[in-house]
């Protein structure tokens, strides 16, 4: 047992198999409605709904008891609610001796007639009582939940029935992957599944995780993106297709970073980024009124409207305005990013353009509040992307913002074999030395079988989550974001010890 086990837990745990019991049976409850359909006819007190009167079994965890002696109350929680138990000792007699077995977190059956409390609070009048698995780690704190932000993501496992909203959120991002999947294939989009172990990097310029493969005696390396893949099934004639994707970048850690994240890509033969940005806005317009039933949601302290049309402003009028200066302009981007402290003076530059790529980044994105497109990039930090034929410098690229963060990248995608080798070539000369990198080939020769012209998009989907959930840091919309382990006996900051008769919340009116 760990240090969270309470010893008074697991001496009722001892008398109970002592007198024959399970602490832990085999089987659970088959029969247990939702507590949302059982409240679902019951009406009020005043009002009362046909099912009242009727017997009812649910399943769920007891968040609290309140023992009055002869009648305890306590809410059960499931997936779908909440709902109030009474247990008396007049319909519980045989049982009524091992009601001190019970404690707040464990989780039980509770079997009864649906009724109201004389103060009106729908309660189901408990006559029978199955412990389905005792918990012998007292619940968080009273009425405070985990209020440590780094326990809550560690135990997220409590976080999920302690914490006020936590578990409405990971709901809603369920929901929104299905609004995808179907919103897509409403459009004509084939749902697919592309290899996560690639030989070769590609498809974005990031640090991966490796790992070996024994039986080929090979190298390979975790998916930073899937869009070679995707663009090879366009090859192939699937024409319209997308993968929900998880990605990994072996880099740092923030509110918008995580290490392992999931991503929305998709791909559409005789498309353009033009078609892109409609299928961006139509998508976030639809998850805004399917999660949250207007297109108007709350983030960081702002409203923001997901409506279309979209706010669209160029690359280059972008970095004239916040930056001072034109893009293409080596000293004076030189000089820019050694005011803002990106370079010092002097300082040696492999790759001007990620230079002037990190000067956007520093005096453009604090002013996208958006939703706002961000299009026509200089070609240079576009390997995968069409030149725009009006301007040979720029691609036909854009990025989507909101409160000023990405949340998607989208291209006419480049079908020139030999420019898209080029353009690898220039790739691989400008990576970073300690990161993997060589020209794929294979893709290039997909490419020489002919890909028609097509537009791509990827979408952030976590950070997507985040704005309509109105979450503030990426950790609060995955499920279990990468932590570091903690040492044997080591406790995390913020700890606290509940200790016994502290667990349940404020009581409802019995």
């Amino acid at each position: 047992m760990t240090d969270l086990a309470h010893p008074d837990r697991l001496a009722k745990i001892e008398r109970m198999r002592a007198e024959g019991a399970d602490p832990y049976p085999a089987r659970g409850v088959p029969a247990a409605e939702s507590i949302e359909s059982v409240g679902q006819g019951a009406g009020d007190a005043e009002a009362p709904g046909p099912r009242i009167g009727e017997r009812v079994t649910v399943a769920g965890r007891l968040l609290g008891l309140r023992d009055f002696g002869k009648l305890i109350f306590a809410p059960v929680l499931d997936r779908t609610g909440r709902i109030q138990v009474g247990l008396q000792k007049g319909r519980l007699s045989e049982w009524w001796p091992r009601r001190k077995w019970l404690d707040g977190g464990d989780l039980v059956a509770i079997s009864g007639e649906l009724g109201f409390t004389q103060k009106g609070e729908l309660t189901i009048w408990g006559d029978e009582v199955q412990l389905l698995a005792k918990a012998v780690a007292p619940p968080p704190e009273k009425w405070h939940g985990l209020a440590d932000k780094e326990i809550r993501y560690r135990r997220r496992y409590a976080d999920l029935w302690t914490t006020e909203g936590v578990r409405e959120v990971f709901q809603k991002r369920s929901r929104a992957l299905s609004v995808i999947r179907q919103y897509l294939e409403e459009q004509g989009y084939l749902e697919v599944e592309t290899p996560i172990l690639h030989p070769i990097l590609g498809g974005a310029t990031a640090r991966p995780f490796t790992t070996h493969h024994n039986a080929l005696g090979m190298d390979f390396y975790l998916r930073i993106a899937p869009e070679l893949y995707l663009k090879r099934l366009i090859v192939g004639g699937l024409e319209r297709v997308f993968e929900i994707a998880r990605n990994f970048r072996n880099e740092g850690l923030s509110v918008r970073h995580n290490p392992e994240f999931t991503m929305l890509e998709l791909y559409e033969a005789q498309a353009d980024y033009q078609r892109m940005m409609e299928i961006c806005e139509g998508l976030f317009e639809t998850l805004a009124k399917e999660l949250g039933g207007s297109t108007r949601c709350s983030f960081r302290g702002e409203t923001y409207d997901l409506s279309a049309p979209f706010q669209r402003a160029g690359y280059i009028d972008l970095f004239r305005e916040h930056a001072g200066c034109e893009f293409d302009d080596e000293p004076a981007v030189r000089a820019k990013a050694v005011e803002l402290g990106i370079l010092k003076e002097g300082q040696a530059v492999d790759d001007y353009w990620k230079l002037m790529n990190d000067v956007f980044e520093e005096t453009v994105e604090p002013h996208l509040s958006g939703p706002v497109f961000v299009y026509d990039y200089p070609v240079q930090i576009c390997p995968l992307a069409k030149r725009k034929p009006e301007d040979p410098r720029l691609a036909e690229r854009f990025e989507v913002y909101v409160a000023s963060m990405e949340l998607g990248n989208a291209f006419t995608e480049l079908n020139d074999p030999a420019e898209q080798y080029a353009r690898f070539e220039e790739q691989v000369a400008l990576k970073d030395p300690e990161t993997p990198g060589e020209v794929d080939v294979d893709y290039v020769q997909a490419l020489e079988y002919g890909m028609p012209p097509a537009g791509g998009l990827g979408i952030g989907i976590d950070r997507l989550v985040m704005v309509l959930t109105g979450q503030d840091s990426i950790r609060d919309v995955l499920l279990f974001p990468a932590m570091k382990p903690l040492r044997e006996g080591e406790v995390p900051e913020g700890e606290g010890s509940a200790g016994e008769g502290t667990e349940g919340e404020p009581p409802p009116e019995a």
